[in-house]
């Protein structure tokens, strides 16, 4: 069973997602999360502080989800893993969720209180790229892991706007990375 923070995070998300950062507004999230306001403001004093916990909630659940399925990858080869990359982004490829993770990352642009997360998100997708680059035997993983999640980022976006479900493309696009990364 979900706590009320939790649900108010999905709620955040789910709006987000649905009709943009606009929407969350602390009647609407509450109505959505199933709670009262008073709930709402007891968790969450501020907007900013909402949209900073669901920004870090979306991304905590989305690299453990990856990072589970980057353990498979130990002793395969590029060809391997960029297949296994389609498949875990086919597995969640849309979804207001998703639209609310990319919207999150722009709205940050703006929103000092938000950036901050939206930072180490980045900085967390950079990690997790490093230690597959890493594992798939590329070298210097740190220089190359900001090129695979600015590419993973804009397929979203790309996959997002045309309303895409299958990621077809994603490991084409992975494998031409990985091989020019490659000695």
């Amino acid at each position: 069973m979900t706590t009320p923070r939790e649900r108010i995070l999905q709620a955040a998300l789910r709006l987000i997602g649905e009709q943009g950062v606009g929407a969350v507004t602390n009647r609407a999230v509450a109505r959505t999360a199933g709670v009262s306001l008073g709930s709402l403001t007891y968790h969450f004093p501020s907007q900013s502080d909402l949209l900073r916990e669901a920004l870090q909630t979306f991304v905590d659940g989305e690299i453990a989800r990856v990072t589970a399925r980057a353990a498979r990858l130990h002793g395969a080869g590029p060809d391997q893993a960029a297949d296994e990359v389609e498949k875990a982004i086919v597995d969640f490829a849309h979804g207001p969720e998703q639209i609310a993770n990319l919207e999150l990352h722009l709205h940050a642009a703006r929103d000092p209180a938000v950036q901050a997360t939206a930072t180490r998100s980045v900085e967390a997708y950079d990690r997790l790229a490093t230690a597959i680059l890493d594992t798939l035997g590329i070298p210097d993983p740190e220089r190359h892991a900001p090129a695979v999640v600015t590419m993973l980022y804009g397929l979203a976006v790309r996959r997002l706007a045309t309303g895409d479900t299958s990621a077809t493309g994603t490991a084409d696009a992975l494998r031409l990375l990985l091989r020019g990364a490659l000695p």
